[in-house]
């Protein structure tokens, strides 16, 4: 799907919502584990048919079936086919993978999700480089979704981190330059490696303070937003910082609406909870007049 696709699906749908699947076995509904040949399928599917109204992507996490084996993988295949030939479609589809590694590694990883697999989007980390990126970018109408700032705690650890010299001079009360935080300087270089059409970054809502600065290092590229529901996230907040002239972002919910109830009618819940979510997106829209 290319960008223009994507906003005109954002458009006609009144909504910028991402489902992340994250299929957890042991919070899977016990009737599934006992009636479905493929339980990790079987939750997504109805997932899948009670959010897709609302909802203009998915991201499958793919650890939540790696952990399976091949069982696993059989029912990520099964589950991006299904979401990719639903009649209520198309949608945007993202694999949570965040692959990073050398460049003939990529290279795998991307014919792997792109072709094998019929993902529009991958997140890669990119930690490694340009090389560890660059062979995502290679695929017409793919999209490379960089790790800009996340949103667990643990990303204090490293993407906030800015050189300790400046610093100390200042508690010294010697005036420095600024200095820019490590998330600052992948954002700024990894931007010259794609373009708006192929590549997006993460930016994690839980850090909606540094999100307007984010925006204007990265004006026009489209951001994948997690952490807003359960992580503690506010979907105006980081809307009215976060969002361009295009939407320009997709925010992902997981927990909050694919675990919004553990009984038999859990699909139906989740449905309800796209759809509170999908309704206060198009009030945003319209107050950005888009």
């Amino acid at each position: 799907m290319n960008r223009k696709e994507l906003t005109a699906l954002m458009r006609r749908k009144r909504s910028f919502l991402c489902v992340g699947i994250d299929p957890d076995f042991e919070r899977i509904p016990k009737h599934l584990k006992i009636t479905a040949d493929d339980p990790l399928f079987e939750f997504n599917r109805r997932i899948i048919d009670a959010t897709i109204e609302y909802a203009v992507a998915y991201k499958p996490n793919t650890s939540f079936f790696e952990a399976h084996g091949s069982k696993g993988w059989h029912s990520l295949e099964k589950t991006i086919t299904y979401i990719k030939d639903h009649p209520k479609g198309p949608v945007f589809t993202i694999a949570d993978a965040k692959r990073g590694d050398i460049g003939n590694t990529a290279k795998q990883y991307a014919r792997a999700f792109f072709e094998q697999m019929p993902f529009d989007a991958i997140t890669v980390n990119p930690y490694m480089g340009h090389d560890c990126v660059q062979p995502f970018l290679q695929f017409k109408d793919k999209w490379a979704i960089v790790l800009g700032i996340t949103s667990n705690p643990g990303a204090m650890d490293f993407q906030m981190l800015q050189p300790q010299l400046p610093l100390l001079l200042e508690k010294m009360g010697i005036k420095t330059v600024y200095w820019k935080k490590l998330y600052e300087t992948v954002i700024g270089q990894s931007i010259n490696w794609g373009n708006v059409d192929n590549m997006m970054f993460v930016v994690g809502a839980t850090h909606s303070d540094q999100v307007s600065h984010i925006r204007e290092l990265a004006p026009n590229h489209f951001f994948l937003i997690p952490g807003v529901g359960a992580q503690g996230g506010k979907l105006e907040d980081i809307a009215a910082k976060a969002m361009n002239k295009e939407v320009g972002i997709l925010v992902n919910a997981s927990r909050s609406i694919i675990y919004a109830s553990s009984g038999e009618d859990f699909d139906v819940q989740a449905g309800k909870a796209a759809k509170a979510l999908q309704g206060q997106m198009d009030a945003i829209l319209k107050q950005h007049q888009l």
